[in-house]
């Protein structure tokens, strides 16, 4: 191709990394079924990427989840992605990274986001996690 030339900066690397891992939109056999489980799974590998937790952490976390899923009485159907959310959730507020308040702060902003902000389409732009905030420094 003509003209093209490789982004070469570390957003261009994490971009590569994601798309490596779940594929080209053309050609993956997509195992993302909602544009929302995508974007967790990047939001993920971003904040490991970024040090925020152990991939080893997020791994006992995501068993932890689906076992306890396991031992309920099976109301709420299956979705592996609730699951690695959950375990996301688990490994960020553990670590510091998200907390209540900032889990609240986020959810006003995105209510008060218009519905034509068109956040219901997938996007394939790289997730980036900002680092924790010590709580005492503030």
């Amino acid at each position: 191709m003509t003209g093209f030339r490789r982004d070469t900066t570390e957003l261009g690397d994490a971009r590569r990394r994601v798309e490596a891992l779940v594929g080209t939109e053309e050609t993956a056999q997509r195992p993302f079924e909602h544009p929302w489980e995508l974007r967790a799974f990047a939001m993920a590998v971003a904040a490991y990427h970024n040090g925020q937790y152990e991939w080893s952490e997020f791994q006992l976390s995501l068993i932890e989840s689906i076992k306890a899923w396991e031992r309920g009485d099976g109301g709420e159907p299956w979705s592996y992605y609730e699951h690695w959310l959950t375990a996301l959730e688990t490994v960020l507020t553990g670590s510091g990274a998200l907390s209540e308040a900032a889990l609240d702060e986020r959810t006003r902003a995105v209510l008060a986001t218009p519905r034509s902000a068109n956040h219901h389409a997938a996007r394939r732009e790289p997730v980036t996690v900002d680092p924790a905030v010590d709580p005492a420094r503030r």
